[in-house]
């Protein structure tokens, strides 16, 4: 696949803010007390259960970060599927590097190639289809970034960053505004010719008023099942991208796939995935 990746600007502040949290004031007591002066190691990342692997700058900079002779070599990439038994990486450095920085490293990388596993099931799930995997913006604070390059990792795209990315109108925006109309004609009347709109609706009535009133450039088809997503995605007749979300599973999306919408949304991708099984074990 071709992920490009983050560059270690983005990552650090992540990695020195954990290794600040764990290392406290006073560092790795329990290592401090028991590795002799300048003892080296040598630990290795391994694979404990299949999935997709995301993270492998967050594990390096957990080291290196401590100290820049640290030597970190990756046997596997962004983005590679891995089995239980599959050597990810290997860490050389002083004792209270490697002790120090492991629970940073296998957080960041456990935690964000749980994403890059559950993004990567369920595009395997609706392969054939025209239809994207995409995350949304229920992401931890200030870890989207890395939760949205983890998606990205595991086939996925991306929705909105930010708030100002892109103009989406949802049922709180539309009952602020008092209807559909009045809220694309807001919308038109503010966004620049660079900004896409989108229109959140619930139901047939709704996306065939906002048909009515000029349309918008997407349609987020909320919680909507298979037989309505098909009425909807024929209502839109290629006019502007149909986007299907609400509990969207692994089971489910293939369904949702086929009925011809191009973006499937989950945020769960992001909010509260499972991490995937990786341990560091010292070779001795």
């Amino acid at each position: 696949m071709n992920l490009s990746p983050l560059p270690d600007i983005m990552w650090e502040p992540i990695v020195r803010a954990g290794l600040l949290e764990d290392l406290g004031t006073g560092g790795d007591a329990t290592t401090q007390a028991i590795a002799q002066p300048g003892q080296r190691l040598r630990a290795i990342f391994c694979a404990r259960q299949h999935g997709v692997v995301a993270g492998m700058s967050a594990a390096r900079l957990s080291f290196s970060l401590l100290d820049t002779h640290a030597r970190f070599h990756s046997e596997r990439n962004d983005g590679h599927v891995v089995q239980p038994g599959d050597i990810l990486a290997v860490i050389e450095a002083r004792a209270e590097t490697v002790l120090g920085g492991e629970r940073v490293a296998l957080n960041l990388l456990s935690h964000l190639s749980g994403i890059a596993t559950a993004t990567h099931t369920v595009v395997e799930a609706v392969q054939g289809t025209k239809a994207r995997v995409c995350c949304t913006r229920k992401t931890m604070p200030g870890m989207r970034a890395l939760q949205k390059y983890a998606v990205k990792a595991g086939g996925g795209s991306n929705h909105r960053y930010r708030l100002d990315d892109a103009i989406l109108i949802k049922d709180n925006h539309i009952a602020l505004c008092g209807g559909v109309r009045p809220a694309l004609e807001g919308a038109r009347e503010r966004a620049g010719h660079l900004m896409k709109i989108e229109l959140e609706v619930d139901t047939l009535d709704q996306l065939r008023d906002a048909l009515d009133a000029g349309g918008a450039d997407a349609y987020l088809l909320d919680n909507m099942p298979p037989p309505t997503l098909r009425d909807a995605v024929r209502m839109i007749d290629g006019r502007a991208i149909a986007e299907a979300s609400g509990g969207i599973t692994p089971q489910t999306a293939r369904s949702i796939a086929e009925t011809g919408v191009d973006i499937l949304s989950l945020g769960w991708l992001t909010h509260s995935v499972t991490a995937l099984d990786i341990g560091l074990d010292i070779d001795a």
